[in-house]
C-alpha cells in the first residue's frame, strides 16, 4: 500500500510539471527592440548579403560560384555535355537551397539564355530568353550543359592553392571561396541582386576594353579610364547614349544610370519598322503592352498592327506602319513614351573581405588586381615549395649514385621491412623523406642511367626555384605575370562590341508632337456638356442640330483641328484637350459627353468652353460678390502637358461667368437689385496668380449679388453714359423705360 502511494505521488508530480511547462511555453517574455535585432534580424541580415544577394570581387554570388565549381569536379570542362538534372543533384552537395532555385541560377548563366557577354555554361535545348517575360524554359530532365571554353581561366589555378577552401554545409566536403579568376569578370558579365537594405547592379562591359584597361592601370594607376573603356556593353546589343559627364560620375563613383535605346529597321517594301535589339532592362512582352496601351488610348495612331516575330534566327519585333508615316518621327515618340528606350541604374557595390563597399571602376579593378596578385603569389609560393621538394628528393637520390651496389646490399641484408629506410638513412646520410623516396624506387630503375637522368633534372630545379623566389620578391614582376594573363585572355576570347555608342544625343527637351492634319471644324456646347466637332463640309449638309431633351447650344466656336481646348468647371478646375482628340461628328448625334471624356469627378460640370492656339489673351471671372478677376491666359499653359488643373479660379464667391478676351472690351453686369454697371475690361489689372479673388467691379448692399454679366455692344443702351463710372468700384444705375424697350437687351 505504501508503496501504491509513493507512485502515485509521482505521477502527480509528473503532471504537475508538465502543466508547469506548458504554462511557460505559452507565455510571452517581454524583449528590448535592440536585443531583438540584434538576436533575429541581424544574423539574417547579414547572410542575405554576405552569402546570397552582393557578388564578390571575383564577380559570382555563392549560388553561382557553387553551381561552376560542381561542374568543374563533375569534368565537365573539356567534355561532352551532360543532363542539366544531373548537375542540379550534384550541387546540392553544395546548395541547400533546392533543385528549383539551382536549376534558375544555371538556366541565367547559360548561353541559351543570352543574359551575360560571355555565357559561363553551354547550353543545348530551350532555355528561355532574357528578352522575354513569357518564354519558359524546359525542365532540367530535357536540357544539356557543359562548362564553356571561358571557364578555364576561371579554374585554371584552383589546384595551386590560390584560394581558400571552406567546408560545405554538412562538413563533408569543400568548396572554394572565391574562384582564382584571370581577368575582371565582375566587370564582364552584369550582375544584380537585392538584399537587405542595399542592392547591387553593375552593368557588363566589353572583355578586351576591360582587360585592356586593367594592362594600362598596372603600368599607370592615373590612367584615364575613359580612354580605353568607353561604354558598358550588352549581349542584347541595343544603343547607348553617351553622355560624358555621367559616364564620368558613373566610372568615379559607381553610382548613376544612362539610357539604352532599342536597334532598329525600316523595311519599305512592306512599311514596318523591324526592331532587333532592346535594352537589358525590358522585354519584348513589355514594349508590346506599352504600345497597345498607347494605340487604345489613342495616342499613337500611326501604327497599323504590332506583332512578335522572334524566332530562332533571334529577336524580332514587327511594327505596322500607316501609310505616308514617317519610321523616324514615329520611333523618337515610341522612344520616350515606351520601354524601347529604358535607363540602366548602376550601383557598383560588391564584397571584398566580406564587407559590401560601393566602388567606382578604377577602385574596382584596384581591388581585383591586388586579389588577383595574391593568387598569383600563392601559385607561385606553391610551385616553389613543389620544386624546392622534388629538388630535396632528387639530392638524396643522386647520394646513391656514388654506391649503388651499396644501396641493393643494405636492402638485401636487412632482416626488417621496417628497418629499411632507418638503414638507408644512416648508410648515406640522407633523412626520412629522402631514404624513402629511395626505398620505393622500383628494382629496374636501380641503374647508373636512370639515376643520372634524374639528377640531371636539379639544376633546372634549382634555377625554377631562384627565378620562383625572385619573382615573389618583386611585385613588378607578379604585376607583369598578370598583364601577359590579361592579353592572353583578351587575344583568345575577346569580342567586338554588340552595343553602339551614340555621341550626338538628341534634345530631349524637343517635344515631338504627332503630326495631326490640321483642317477647319466647327465647335459646339450644349449647357449640359456635350461637345460636338463639326467639319465645314458636314455641316452644310447637316439639319439642326440634335440636343437632348431640355438642352441648348451654349457656345459656338469656327476653330481649327490643332486647336487647343480649356474646360472651366463648377469645381474650381480647368480640363485640357486638344480639338484633334475628339473624332470629327455630326449634327445628328448628341457629341461627346465632356464629363466623362475627361473624367470629371462627382456632381462637376463644365462652366465655359476656351478654344486657343497660342494661350494669347485674358480669362476674365465674373464673380457674384461684384469682384473680377483678370488672369493671363498663359497662366494655363504647361510644359508637361498635363491634363487637369487645380485651382483654375477663385472659389471664395460663385462665379456668374467666364470668359476669354483677345483685347479689352465692356461688359455689362446686372445685379439682383436690378442696378446695371457698363465696365471696361482694361479697369481691371491682368494677374498671373490663377485663383486671384480679383478686385472689386460693382459695390453692393448686404444681401445682393451679381446675377448676370453680357457682352456690351455698342446701340444697346441709348443712354450708355448713365451706367458708366469714372472709377471702380461703381454701384450702377437702375435702368429707365427708354433703355430697356424692344428687343435691345434683355435681361435674366
Amino acid at each position: 500500500m505504501p508503496r501504491r502511494d509513493s507512485n502515485n505521488d509521482k505521477n502527480v508530480n509528473r503532471k504537475t510539471h508538465a502543466k508547469a511547462q506548458f504554462k511557460d511555453a505559452g507565455a510571452v517574455v517581454e524583449q528590448p527592440i535592440i536585443q531583438t535585432l540584434e538576436l533575429n534580424y541581424m544574423p539574417y541580415a547579414m547572410s542575405v548579403i554576405v552569402s546570397r544577394a552582393i557578388p564578390e570581387i571575383d564577380g559570382f554570388k555563392p549560388s553561382h560560384r557553387k553551381l561552376l565549381f560542381t561542374m568543374y569536379e563533375m569534368g565537365l570542362l573539356a567534355t561532352q555535355r551532360t543532363k542539366s538534372a544531373n548537375v542540379v543533384g550534384q550541387t546540392m552537395k553544395l546548395n541547400p537551397h533546392g533543385d528549383a532555385a539551382i536549376y534558375e541560377t544555371l538556366v541565367r548563366l547559360s548561353r541559351g539564355y543570352a543574359a551575360l557577354l560571355h555565357p559561363y555554361i553551354d547550353s543545348k535545348g530551350n532555355f528561355g530568353k532574357a528578352y522575354s517575360r513569357d518564354m519558359a524554359y524546359a525542365a532540367s530532365r530535357y536540357t544539356e550543359v557543359k562548362l564553356d571554353a571561358i571557364c578555364s581561366e576561371l579554374f585554371r589555378d584552383i589546384d595551386s592553392d590560390t584560394v581558400d577552401f571552406a567546408d560545405n554545409y554538412d562538413n563533408k566536403m569543400k568548396e572554394p571561396t572565391l574562384l582564382p579568376v584571370t581577368y575582371p569578370s565582375v566587370l564582364v558579365n552584369a550582375n544584380t541582386g537585392i538584399a537587405v537594405g542595399m542592392a547591387s547592379s553593375i552593368c557588363s562591359f566589353n572583355l578586351a576594353e576591360v582587360c585592356e584597361t586593367a594592362i594600362r592601370l598596372i603600368k599607370n594607376p592615373q590612367h584615364d579610364i575613359m580612354t580605353t573603356l568607353k561604354a558598358p556593353d550588352f549581349s542584347g546589343g541595343g544603343t547607348i547614349l553617351y553622355d560624358k559627364s555621367l559616364f564620368d560620375d558613373i566610372y568615379r563613383t559607381g553610382r548613376g544610370s544612362f539610357k539604352v535605346r532599342s536597334r532598329y529597321g525600316y523595311d519599305k517594301t512592306n512599311n514596318c519598322i523591324e526592331i532587333t535589339e532592346i535594352p537589358p532592362t525590358t522585354t519584348v512582352e513589355a514594349i508590346i503592352d506599352k504600345i497597345v496601351e498607347l494605340v487604345k488610348g489613342g495616342k499613337m495612331k500611326d501604327i497599323a498592327d504590332i506583332r512578335d516575330e522572334t524566332d530562332l534566327s533571334g529577336l524580332k519585333l514587327t511594327i505596322d506602319l500607316k501609310r505616308g508615316v514617317d519610321p523616324d518621327r514615329l520611333m523618337a515618340r515610341l522612344f520616350k513614351t515606351t520601354p524601347l528606350e529604358d535607363s540602366f541604374a548602376c550601383n557598383f557595390n560588391i564584397l571584398v573581405g566580406g564587407m559590401p563597399r560601393v566602388m567606382g571602376v578604377r577602385e574596382m579593378l584596384f581591388e581585383w588586381t591586388a586579389f588577383r596578385a595574391e593568387c598569383v603569389r600563392r601559385r607561385l609560393y606553391h610551385d616553389m615549395i613543389k620544386a624546392k621538394d622534388k629538388l630535396h628528393l632528387l639530392k638524396g637520390l643522386a647520394r646513391i649514385l656514388l654506391d649503388i651496389d651499396k644501396a641493393v646490399r643494405i636492402v638485401r641484408e636487412t632482416d626488417e621491412e621496417s628497418e629499411v629506410v632507418p638503414n638507408l638513412m644512416i648508410g648515406f646520410g640522407i633523412d626520412e623523406i629522402q631514404a624513402d623516396y629511395v626505398a620505393e624506387i622500383k628494382l629496374r630503375h636501380l641503374n647508373r642511367e636512370y639515376i643520372l637522368k634524374r639528377t640531371q633534372e636539379t639544376d633546372k630545379l634549382q634555377k625554377e626555384i631562384e627565378g620562383l623566389e625572385a619573382t615573389l620578391a618583386d611585385r613588378s614582376k607578379l604585376l607583369a605575370i598578370i598583364a601577359d594573363e590579361l592579353r592572353d585572355v583578351a587575344k583568345k576570347y575577346g569580342k567586338p562590341r554588340k552595343s553602339l555608342i551614340l555621341y550626338d544625343l538628341p534634345d530631349e527637351n524637343v517635344q515631338i508632337e504627332d503630326e495631326v492634319p490640321d483642317y477647319p471644324v466647327t465647335l459646339f456646347m450644349s449647357r449640359e456638356g456635350y461637345f460636338k466637332k463639326i467639319t465645314p463640309q458636314s455641316l452644310r449638309m447637316s439639319g439642326e442640330q440634335k440636343l437632348k431633351e431640355g438642352d441648348a447650344l451654349t457656345q459656338t466656336v469656327e476653330a481649327t483641328n490643332n486647336s487647343e481646348l480649356l474646360f472651366f468647371t463648377s469645381m474650381c478646375q480647368v480640363y485640357k484637350a486638344k480639338a484633334s482628340d475628339f473624332d470629327d461628328g455630326k449634327a445628328s448625334l448628341l457629341g461627346d459627353y465632356i464629363p466623362a471624356k475627361l473624367g470629371f469627378d462627382d456632381g462637376e460640370n463644365v462652366i465655359s468652353m476656351v478654344v486657343t492656339q497660342d494661350y494669347s489673351g485674358y480669362m476674365l471671372f465674373f464673380f457674384a460678390n461684384g469682384k473680377v478677376a483678370k488672369v493671363e491666359l498663359e497662366s494655363y499653359a504647361t510644359k508637361q502637358n498635363r491634363r487637369k488643373l487645380i485651382g483654375a479660379y477663385s472659389g471664395k464667391s460663385p462665379l456668374v461667368r467666364a470668359v476669354r478676351i483677345g483685347e479689352d472690351v465692356e461688359f455689362v453686369l446686372s445685379s439682383s437689385a436690378g442696378r446695371l454697371l457698363i465696365m471696361h475690361s482694361g479697369a481691371v489689372n491682368a494677374k498671373t496668380t490663377r485663383d486671384t479673388q480679383g478686385v472689386a467691379v460693382m459695390t453692393m448692399k448686404p444681401g445682393v449679388t451679381v446675377v448676370s454679366v453680357t457682352d456690351y455692344n455698342e446701340g444697346n443702351f441709348k443712354n450708355a453714359h448713365r451706367y458708366r463710372v469714372k472709377a471702380l468700384p461703381g454701384v450702377g444705375m437702375l435702368p429707365i423705360a427708354e433703355d430697356t424697350a424692344g428687343e435691345q437687351l434683355s435681361f435674366i
